[in-house]
């Protein structure tokens, strides 16, 4: 009889192509396609970024209170404005609120207000929910969950506060790849590694940057691909350094409502890319579990439920 492990990897198989019902693109995923333009100067880039992270308020605010939360001047928000396709600040903020509103339309009834600790679990609700509209196409996912599948060894990186997730994946993925190899700390420390990863044949890496986000996670990936690797991003970013080094990124919003973040949507993004890796091999996945749950079950690893 499979464990439940192995029920899970046989029964969870990721199905290609778009949802027929649930087509609804997140505001995040809007606004990254709308600012997704190569040239945007570090300024822009801080506006753009601004606006993705706080839509549902910056939608309605003003040139000059958008400015100052920015900390730019007046005139950078409408050369922003207009680097991204509209004719000034007004028509970008018109476009801002039928996004937000149009969101709004689309949910439940008004919010109910709660105290603190509600309201960082609402928070994360909504994070759930922009990842469940962008997982509407699951392609990318697929795709980039056969690479890393394919990469041996695979390399995952995170460094400060996303050691955590990376653990957690790296953890997981063992049991289903030959060859994962986890890097926890930077410096010359994660420049060795990358560099032994690519010469034993790997071609992919697996990064995580939550915020704050470390100057040497940036220097990492840029090692990575200077090395010839190519680097998957889990962040909470959409645009930004780190972003543009990266091949592909899975941009998923952090619960920022206490005083240290929470990760319900980079954790089911994990998940995902880790059932995306089980599918792409499905007889190494299987054969790797059955071995696994003999070792398990020899040396008495976990209790009897």
């Amino acid at each position: 009889m499979p464990s439940p492990q192995q029920a899970r990897a046989q029964a969870s198989a990721i199905t290609s192509g778009k949802a027929v019902q649930d087509t609804e693109v997140s505001p995040t995923a809007q606004l990254r396609k709308l600012f997704d333009r190569p040239r945007l100067s570090p300024g822009q880039r801080r506006i753009a970024q601004y606006l993705i992270e706080h839509i549902a308020e910056a939608a309605f605010l003003s040139i000059t209170d958008l400015a100052d939360r920015v900390g730019v001047s007046q005139p950078s928000v409408t050369r922003f404005a207009s680097a991204v396709g509209f004719s000034g600040y007004p028509a970008l903020r018109e476009k801002l609120q039928s996004i937000t509103l149009g969101t709004r339309a689309g949910g439940a009834a008004e919010e109910i207000r709660g105290n603190e600790l509600q309201a960082a679990v609402d928070a994360e609700i909504e994070n759930l929910e922009n990842l469940r509209r962008d997982f509407a196409d699951t392609d990318r996912v697929i795709e980039t969950g056969r690479r890393l599948s394919a990469s041996t060894p695979l390399t995952v990186l995170g460094l400060r506060i996303s050691v955590s997730l990376a653990e957690y994946f790296a953890y997981a993925a063992r049991r289903i790849h030959p060859d994962v190899r986890l890097v926890t700390r930077g410096g010359s420390v994660a420049y060795d590694a990358l560099l032994q990863s690519r010469e034993a044949g790997g071609t992919w890496v697996l990064a995580f940057s939550m915020p704050r986000h470390a100057q040497e996670t940036l220097t990492a990936v840029r090692v990575a691909r200077s090395a010839g690797l190519k680097v998957a991003l889990v962040t909470d970013l959409a645009l930004g350094p780190i972003v543009d080094e990266a091949d592909v990124t899975f941009a998923t919003g952090t619960g920022s409502r206490l005083v240290f973040d929470s990760y319900a949507a980079p954790g089911v993004m994990c998940a995902a890319l880790l059932q995306a890796m089980t599918d792409a091999d499905p007889e190494r996945t299987q054969a790797r579990l059955d071995e696994y749950e003999h070792v398990a079950d020899e040396h008495h690893f976990f209790l009897r439920d």
